[in-house]
Parts: C-alpha cells; sequence; structure tokens
C-alpha cells in the first residue's frame, strides 16, 4: 500500500493534466453540439458519402446528425485517441523511470521482493487509469446534462467501460515494454497507440484485411460499433483480457531475472 500511495503521488500531476485536458475537451465539443446541430442535419448526406472516410469513421452506421452519432463519431474519437496515450504513457513509464532516474539502487534494496513491487505498481497504473476516466466521464456527463437532448445512458456506459478495457490492454503492453527496457521509450509507446488507431481504420476501410482488427484494441471499444448497437464479438474481450494477463505475466518474469541498473 506504500508504494501505491508513492506512485499515485508521484503521477498525480500528469493525471490532472491529462484527464483535465481531455475531459475539458470533450466537454466543449459537447456543448458545440447545440451549435452546429441545425447545419450537420442539413449536411447528413454529404458525410455519409464521403467514401472510405465515412467507413473510417463510422459515419455509414449511424448519423451524425443525432446526438448519439456525433458522440460516437467525433467525441469517442477524441476520448479514444487522448486516453490510449494517456495509458501508453503510464504504462511504459512506470518500471523504466526507475532505471533511468537511478533510483533503482534505492527502491529495490527495500524489504519488498521485486515481483510485489511490479504488481504494486501494475495496481497504480489501474488506479490511474480508474481517476482518469472517472474525470471524463464527469466532465462528458455534464455537458450532456448541459444541453438537454436524448442520448443512450446504458450505451455510453458501454462504451466507456470497453474504451477502459481498450486502455488497460495499450497500457499491459507498454508495461511489458517498459520492464525489458532501461529508458522510458515514450516514442514507441505513443507511436503504438496511432498505430492501433490506424489498424482500426484501415480493416474498416479495406474489407479483405478485416482479419487484422483482433490486433488493435481499437477495433472492440469503435464508439459507432456500440452507439449503433451492432453485436460484439466475444473474441475480442477474451484476447483483450488475455494480452493483459500475458503481458502482466510476462513483465513479472523478466523483471525478476533483470540486472538492473543502478
Amino acid at each position: 500500500m506504500i508504494l501505491l500511495k508513492h506512485e499515485l503521488k508521484l503521477a498525480v500531476r500528469n493525471l490532472l493534466i491529462w484527464s483535465l485536458s481531455v475531459g475539458l475537451i470533450c466537454w466543449g465539443c459537447i456543448l458545440l453540439y447545440k451549435s452546429v446541430e441545425d447545419q450537420l442535419a442539413s449536411k447528413t448526406e454529404i458525410f455519409s458519402n464521403m467514401g472510405s472516410m465515412t467507413q473510417a469513421l463510422g459515419m455509414d452506421k449511424i448519423s451524425i446528425a443525432t446526438f448519439n452519432g456525433y458522440f460516437a463519431t467525433q467525441i469517442a474519437l477524441m476520448f479514444g485517441l487522448g486516453a490510449g496515450m494517456f495509458a501508453s504513457m503510464l504504462g511504459v513509464t512506470i518500471l523504466s523511470k526507475e532505471e533511468e532516474g537511478h533510483t533503482s539502487e534505492f527502491l529495490y534494496t527495500l524489504p519488498y521482493s521485486r515481483w510485489s513491487i511490479l504488481i504494486w505498481k501494475f495496481l497504480s497504473l489501474i488506479v490511474m487509469l480508474l481517476a482518469f476516466n472517472l474525470i471524463c466521464v464527469g466532465f462528458e456527463s455534464l455537458g450532456i446534462w448541459q444541453i438537454h437532448l436524448d442520448f443512450s445512458n446504458h450505451l455510453f456506459l458501454k462504451y466507456h467501460l470497453l474504451a477502459l478495457l481498450m486502455q488497460l490492454e495499450i497500457a499491459s503492453i507498454c508495461f511489458f515494454i517498459s520492464s525489458i527496457s532501461r529508458r522510458r521509450q515514450m516514442g514507441a509507446a505513443l507511436g503504438l497507440t496511432l498505430l492501433f488507431y490506424v489498424i482500426d481504420m484501415v480493416c474498416r476501410i479495406v474489407p479483405d484485411l478485416e482479419k487484422i482488427s483482433y490486433l488493435t484494441p481499437y477495433y472492440f471499444a469503435n464508439g459507432a460499433d456500440i452507439f449503433s448497437q451492432e453485436k460484439l464479438d466475444p473474441v475480442y474481450l477474451v484476447l483483450a483480457l488475455g494480452l493483459i494477463l500475458i503481458s502482466l505475466a510476462g513483465s513479472v518474469i523478466i523483471f525478476q531475472k533483470k540486472d538492473l541498473a543502478a
């Protein structure tokens, strides 16, 4: 518990910066819907006939002229990218920062086993992701309440639960990267998040590449799919949970044998 509190104390600044930034952007864009509602309604046909871009953003499944469609294609896009980048940043720095900052010689001489330190760090990562999501959902809920429009709250909740699982999967992969690296691989982590997002877009545009959707967590956490109530293949959830557990187990195994830099 002491290690958990220590990690949370160190990360609270970044947590607030990211959660307030993403939350305020989503809140502002939700309020913006009121002023563009009529324009979106008159341009629905244009948005639904933009070829590949329409498919990539999911506007072939749900109308952007409705608030549900606007949230699914616009707000979910911004939240998904911001949340994924935050999750990758957390995961890739939480272990490697000790070696890069030359604090490992102090931390790992404390009366704690390496695997217990690693587990506490992973738990702190989960707590920070939960806090990030609660703050962002709070801002989004405020915006939804302020504009007083019909909205599917149960699909809103479903989206954010799947988005949280997506973040945990990305964070776990980056946590594994952190366990094998002596430096914080921020570029690789953020690049991986963008790669996952691009893979999701590509497999929606090119039907022959649909099978690569299993490689990206963005596929099952896609706002347009969720708000259009498209049936979710449970295989994606099994793969996500499996990858989280494998990444954590792999991190423990590697970290137990790793020669740590002082």
